[in-house]
């Protein structure tokens, strides 16, 4: 199929015309490689059919540029063949002589120095034999790949194209650009006695949809056809390739596979640029080296010098590549197709890129460029004898880690390792480095590099200080090697109360992460515990050390319960208040604060320092990713907005599929909660399937996992098994210490299982001792749960009287989805109308905000015919409805924030309010809810 050459088609049949009346000409078919001059010779002879044309044809090929007149035997064998029998005569007969001088294959054509031996007589023969059969009928004689003939066969074209005069002839020949060399005065001759040069342009958009169509049988995509347009830049040998490697793996031509298409590099196609390449002159191999190593934005000055160029070779051989295809824009150093970069790789030796990278790097660094850009040239090379270079690596290795990328970074201090003159300190602060930035997304790799530092540091602070860039594990026990390597250092140390300045700090920092790592043991908890209270009322908090040793002392009075949740919540502000919101925290206990905060019921205010931190990482699948996510979702389930917190804690729960270690536990609690307050079988089974019950033995996790099966039996109708994987966690946990009512809330629900299984005065008895504990701790979510179990169980008026205190006391908590259980409660109880009505209507909006389904169903069917609890679908605004048919086209918050001209910001808030007014608890919801709304 040829496309858009009708042009071109039009001008040698116009020049047909001209030579069939006698004037003869030469034309010349040009253009870079692949843009289908082969394909638009080939369709030439088409035009001298029925016209009485007789056609001559010839390919050169660089494999037969030694046979002497190659093509000049098949354009004569092409004229022979059907001739009349008068050329045969001519062949045999009269002109012998003169077909053994040029058709025999032991014709001396060439001297001994490559000198054209053949007379004059010959070349005016064989000219005479075209006139005697271009006077019967004229004659169009193409010539491919003039850039290969042989130099007698351009012997003689040069003899024949300037005497056209006479002939009834066209003569095209096809010549790829950059092979206009002016050291061959015969190719000169050749192309300079055109009439007229046909250049075909690249192929449009709508002839790539064309090829498209003709590829895969149907019509492509537009997003797809516009990709494969883009990719290959209109040359047709670029989008046959890979359009032909696309088929053949199976890929439909759907918007879905844009990136499929621009990431393509096909292998047939690299093939034939690096054998173009490979017969450039060295100029043009040596630039084309040079911008594969510095890449096609590399300034122009330093190019040159790389491919050892002065600046007006520079330019002229700027052009050659441009010329034979390889380079996207004329004066632009930049290749074609990201496939032009793997020939120009694939025709160098392993030699040949090593010295060129290295020499780059030298050429970037004497240049003062930025050090990732020497780092790439660095990394490219098995050893350097630069003496800068470990230094440049560790500035590039500083500067990812600064714009959030810990995996570019260990791979230049990786890099920086293989130095062999690096030794004692001097090693082992690389050690550090590269242990800092892989405690990010590879922990065990950390602790091995800070284990191999420590040896070869002189002084015990500095070895202190290594060990402490092992990250803790927040919530679940951390390797034991990591504690051992702790309790070494800080024997070796001593303790803070005989050091001064830093060296107090890092005892002070070891004794945080120690008594962290005693967390499931009851005598070190208390230890603990005595450990804050000795701080005194305002413990110091000047120094980040004392910060974290606090806030480990503070976990362990939330835990146990032996500080009230008013001065736990004091002291955890007090500690936020002082510290600045960094990603670099989740590498410190400092993390804690937060679930002290939940436990307490106080999160209202960590929101915005929750989202400062937010603001500080870098989004790249790190521990600090996965930890930050599990903080949103643990504050959005103590304000009770589940549907939100699952978001969060399903995105945390991936990232910590490759995080086991530091954040599979704490993932598996957020996500757990979320599952238990949204009463679904099927993420509940998920969790209990999940990796948790194979990869850690945690306090945390086992309690987590046993709720997580009482939910399943429970749901299930399994009462009695579920009481006593209840009873069974209940007794674990209290046999460690964790006594937090928050945190772990088995009494309440073993209650009600009691209650179930008909057994009120083990009911009453759990619902008492929760009571007891609830209002010791202080926490309003915990009390308010607590007198609503009470109510359950006691009836009458005096359940109606806990009912109202409980609603009271939830009022000052953060978390409404325990105000609205208890508000359907209390709605059941009182006598229907005008009281029970509004306390309906308003546990429906809190339960819809919240979106929990489960709840709002429960809340409609109290309510009777549902009026009052749920507003209906009429309620949403003009712009809300908007909003929700946009989401319904499965556009996220950003297209839909783009679409509407607002921010993302506001697209959520007009959500929100459609999800409390619809009774829904997200955005699958409402989708499903859509058809109805338009009905």
């Amino acid at each position: 199929m040829l496309l858009e050459r009708e042009a071109e088609l039009a001008q040698v049949a116009e020049a047909l015309r001209a030579g069939a009346a006698g004037d003869s000409s030469l034309m010349l078919l040009t253009g870079p490689m692949g843009i289908g001059r082969t394909a638009l010779l080939q369709q030439l002879p088409m035009l001298a059919e029925g016209e009485e044309i007789r056609v001559l044809r010839a390919n050169a090929a660089p494999v037969e540029q030694d046979f002497a007149l190659g093509v000049v035997r098949q354009l004569f064998d092409s004229l022979l063949t059907g001739a009349p029998e008068e050329l045969h005569e001519w062949r045999l007969g009269a002109e012998d002589d003169l077909y053994r001088t040029v058709f025999s294959d032991d014709a001396p054509l060439l001297d001994d120095g490559g000198t054209l031996t053949m007379p004059e007589e010959a070349l005016y023969g064989l000219r005479s034999a075209l006139a005697a059969v271009s006077a019967e009928r004229p004659l169009l004689i193409l010539v491919d790949d003039l850039q290969w003939v042989d130099a007698p066969s351009l012997r003689w074209l040069a003899f024949l194209v300037k005497r056209l005069h006479g002939l009834r002839a066209v003569v095209v020949c096809a010549l790829r650009d950059g092979y206009r060399r002016p050291g061959d005065p015969l190719l000169r001759e050749v192309v300079d006695a055109a009439r007229r040069e046909l250049r075909p342009a690249p192929l449009s958009l709508g002839a790539t949809k064309e090829v498209v169509h003709e590829q895969f049988g149907v019509p492509g995509d537009e997003e797809f056809a516009r990709a494969c347009h883009e990719t290959s830049a209109g040359n047709p040998l670029f989008l046959k390739s890979v359009l032909a490697d696309l088929a053949m793996s199976g890929v439909r031509p759907i918007a879905e596979q844009v990136e499929t298409v621009r990431s393509l590099r096909p292998a047939l196609l690299r093939e034939r640029l690096a054998g173009s390449l490979r017969v450039q002159p060295r100029p043009a191999r040596d630039l084309a080296a040079a911008i594969a190593v510095l890449g096609g934005q590399a300034e122009p000055d330093l190019l040159a010098k790389l491919a050892g160029l002065d600046p007006i070779g520079f330019l002229a051989t700027l052009r050659v590549l441009h010329e034979v295809g390889l380079l996207a824009a004329e004066q632009e150093p930049r290749f074609l197709h990201r496939v032009v970069q793997d020939a120009v790789e694939s025709s160098m030796t392993v030699a040949e890129r090593e010295r060129l990278h290295d020499a780059a790097a030298a050429l970037l660094y004497h240049n003062g460029r930025p050090a990732e850009l020497v780092a790439a040239q660095l990394m490219a090379v098995t050893s350097s004898g630069h003496p800068w270079a470990v230094e440049v690596l560790r500035a590039a290795a500083d500067t990812a880690l600064r714009r959030g990328a810990p995996r570019i970074a260990a791979r230049y201090l990786r890099r920086a390792l293989l130095d062999g003159s690096l030794a004692g300190e001097g090693r082992a602060r690389l050690l550090i480095d590269l242990a800092t930035a892989e405690r990010g997304f590879d922990p065990a790799a950390c602790e091995r590099h800070i284990s191999q530092a420590i040896p070869l540091l002189t002084t015990p602070r500095l070895r202190a200080a290594a060990a402490l860039r092992i990250s803790p594990t927040i919530v679940g026990l951390g390797p034991p090697s990591a504690i051992d390597l702790l309790h070494q250092v800080a024997e070796d140390l001593g303790p803070a109360t005989s050091l001064e300045g830093t060296a107090r700090d890092v005892a002070l920092r070891l004794e945080a992460r120690l008594r962290h790592a005693g967390h499931e043991d009851p005598a070190e908890l208390a230890a603990a515990v005595e450990r804050l209270s000795a701080l005194g009322e305002e413990p110091a908090l000047i120094t980040a050390a004392e910060r974290e040793l606090t806030a480990v002392l503070l976990n362990s009075a939330v835990l146990t319960a032996r500080w009230p949740a008013a001065e736990v919540s004091r002291l955890a502000n007090r500690i936020l208040e002082r510290e600045p919101a960094t990603s670099e925290q989740v590498h410190t206990p400092l993390p804690l604060v937060v679930i002290g905060l939940v436990a307490a019921d106080s999160v209202r205010g960590i929101s915005s320092w929750l989202a400062m931190e937010q603001q500080t990482r870098r989004q790249g699948g790190t521990v600090a990713d996965a930890l930050v996510n599990v903080q949103q979702a643990m504050v959005l389930s103590a304000r009770g907005r589940v549907s939100q917190a699952r978001e969060f804690a399903e995105r945390a729960v991936r990232l910590a599929e490759v995080h086991w270690q530091e954040a599979g536990v704490v993932s598996t609690l957020a996500l757990t909660r979320v599952a238990l307050d949204l009463h679904d079988p099927v993420l509940i089974e998920r969790i209990l399937d999940g990796p948790g019950r194979r990869r850690s033995s945690s306090l945390a996790l086992t309690a987590t996992l046993q709720f997580a099966k009482a939910a399943q039996d429970a749901g299930n109708g399994r009462w009695t098994s579920a009481l006593e994987t209840l009873l069974a966690c209940g007794r674990q946990l209290e046999a460690s210490g964790w006594r937090n009512p928050v945190l772990f809330a088995w009494r309440p629900w073993a209650a009600e299982l009691h209650r179930r299984v008909g057994d009120p005065g083990a009911a009453g008895a759990l619902a008492e001792e929760e009571l007891l504990r609830a209002r010791e701790w202080g926490a309003p979510v915990a009390l308010g749960r607590a007198l609503r179990v009470k109510a359950r169980l006691t009836g009458g008026d005096q359940g109606v009287r806990l009912l109202r205190e409980s609603v009271d006391v939830l009022r000052a908590s953060a978390d409404e989805l325990e105000l609205a259980r208890t508000l359907l409660l209390l709605g059941r109880k009182l006598r229907p109308g005008g009281e029970a009505a509004a306390v309906l209507q308003e546990a429906g909006g809190l339960a819809a905000a919240c979106g929990v389904p489960w709840l709002v169903e429960r809340i409609r069917a109290a309510a009777g015919s549902g009026a009052s609890a749920a507003p209906p679908e009429a309620a949403l605004t003009r712009t809300e409805r908007t909003v929700a048919s946009l989401v319904g086209r499965g556009l996220t918050n950003q297209e839909v924030a783009a679409e509407l001209g607002v921010s993302s910001r506001a697209i959520e808030k007009h959500l929100t309010s459609s999800y409390r007014k619809l009774g829904v608890s997200g955005r699958r919801e409402l989708i499903e809810l859509l058809p109805r709304m338009d009905s």
